[in-house]
């Protein structure tokens, strides 16, 4: 097995100089999922497909980025780093991932650190040969699985839960199952959230937990069936390389693509009843991306026009905040009859960034993402649309630099409802004393804020337009009903398994 570019530890990218951000500085967003994506198809230039899968789920993670190529002889290569997707590959490093198979991951952070020993793929030797696994979700059981597995595991080379699922899947192998039986065996040994792609010699398997909190959908390249498969967390990631869409993995399914197989062998590995996390819709998958046989756009127009319904108010404009809370925008807007303007224009090419203001740069109020239009602005009065508030950080901001810009009142209109609880299933909000709506009341975050009204969407509108049964989705964040149970340990930190010392010696292999 090799390791093209080894997975680096050696401080080419310092983990020093990574930026620390303040809670002020932290966006009011739920922060990102992560993006799998993997390819099986013989004679094309896999890798190069994946890094353009990746560059489409760019925005599920930002923070490191990898890809792992299994060349049809038990060898594997693999390059993977700190950054996005096209700071950590050039053609030079794809040319030199040759094979049939190939497993890609974009990474944010929510159990283990943002460090370069964390990023994914993750690769194993086992009994049958190696393993790449690429996860996106996250484990409430990761302490204790650590734990079950410490007797056996040849040392851990990373601190996420996305590892201890790959050192299962080994363990599971080397005690003289087959990739089958020992990925399933693997997954029941986790609770949580974990939509995987998991490269073997044997071919890819494509897996989802019971609940199906995280996406994941598969498909074909070519016109004609021809044993070449594709599997991404969003069918964006199908678009961009011209494959066809075939449909999801289905909550608690277990699909396995061998090299040339016309059909995919699907199985059900457990049965629970579905759990889509709800911010999947409002947030996080890009609008193009397709769930529930439509594009999320028209959802999102939707929880619009259900807002408009639900908290109208008299103003001269509506604007959206780029770019998730333009669709909404939009629909409140042709609900409304008030004219949808572009008020905020966004720097699209603000990307992960070591370089921080500085506290003087911040006072003066430098404005790196979003500017507003003075223009468009003065003396209006304005409905801002945006899709969610957590903190409250940027939000008060952007309001002081709308009123800056000349706008006469600012009312601000949530197409969600308010974030009241943390979540534990791959989105950074793991206290509840982060998160604004779970300490204040609607006045005093209003005040805060600095608008003339907020409202938020209620739950039932948000739910009704997606046009599916409540009951198929998560809303744990909104209101507490988490699908899987934990412990409170789990609740502590997202840093859970990084004992005191442990995350600065940990080298990858």
């Amino acid at each position: 097995m090799q390791n093209e570019l080894d997975c680096r530890g050696d401080g080419s990218v310092d983990d020093a100089l990574l930026p620390s951000m303040s809670p002020d500085e932290r966006p009011d967003k739920p922060e990102e999922a992560c993006g799998v994506f993997a390819v099986l198809a013989a004679g094309q230039p896999v890798a190069n497909l994946t890094y353009f899968g990746l560059y489409a789920l760019q925005h599920r993670g930002q923070e490191s980025a990898g890809i792992a190529v299994f060349d049809g002889e038990a060898r594997v290569r693999m390059h993977k780093d700190m950054g996005l997707v096209s700071q950590v590959f050039d053609q030079s490093v794809l040319e030199r991932l040759i094979g049939d198979l190939a497993i890609g991951h974009n990474r944010y952070s929510t159990t283990g650190s943002s460090r370069v020993c964390n990023a994914q793929p993750v690769l194993l030797m086992t009994r049958l040969g190696p393993l790449a696994l690429a996860h996106n979700g996250n484990l409430v059981n990761a302490a204790e699985l650590r734990q079950s597995l410490l007797e056996h595991a040849d040392h851990f080379t990373s601190t996420t839960d996305s590892e201890l699922i790959a050192f299962a899947i080994q363990q599971e192998v080397n005690r003289g199952l087959d990739w089958d039986s020992a990925i399933r065996a693997a997954a029941a040994r986790c609770r949580g959230a974990f939509s995987l792609v998991i490269g073997t010699p044997e071919g890819l398997f494509a897996l989802r937990d019971g609940h199906g909190i995280r996406p994941l959908v598969f498909g074909h390249l070519g016109e004609s069936f021809q044993g070449q498969w594709v599997v991404s967390s969003e069918t964006c990631g199908l678009d961009i390389i011209g494959a066809g869409f075939d449909g999801d993995v289905e909550p608690g399914e277990l699909i396995h693509f061998r090299p040339g197989a016309a059909v995919p062998e699907r199985s059900r590995w457990c049965q629970q009843p579905p759990k889509l996390c709800v911010f999947e819709m409002i947030y996080f998958a890009r609008p193009d991306s397709r769930f529930f046989g439509e594009s999320l756009y028209s959802y999102r127009v939707r929880i619009g026009e259900a807002l408009a319904r639900e908290m109208p108010v008299e103003a001269d404009l509506v604007i959206g905040v780029p770019d998730s809370g333009i669709p909404a925008a939009i629909g409140y807007s042709q609900s409304t009859g008030i004219p949808f303007a572009d008020g905020l224009i966004k720097n699209r090419y603000v990307g992960r960034t070591f370089i921080q203001p500085t506290q003087a740069m911040r006072e003066a109020g430098i404005r790196v993402k979003l500017n507003p239009l003075p223009d468009v602005l003065a003396g209006k009065r304005v409905v801002v649309i945006d899709d969610s508030i957590v903190r409250g950080t940027t939000s008060r901001k952007l309001v002081a630099a709308l009123r800056d810009a000349g706008a006469t009142e600012v009312h601000m209109r949530i197409s969600s409802p308010a974030v009241t609880h943390p979540c534990f299933y791959g989105i950074d909000t793991d206290t509840q004393d982060q998160l604004i709506a779970a300490r204040l009341t609607l006045a005093e975050i209003s005040a805060h804020l600095g608008v003339d009204s907020l409202a938020y969407l209620s739950k039932q509108g948000m739910v009704e337009a997606a046009q599916a049964p409540s009951s198929q989705f998560c809303t744990a964040c909104f209101d507490g009903a988490y699908p899987i149970e934990m412990d409170d340990s789990v609740r502590s930190s997202k840093l859970m398994l990084e004992p005191s010392g442990l995350a600065a010696t940990v080298t990858e292999r």
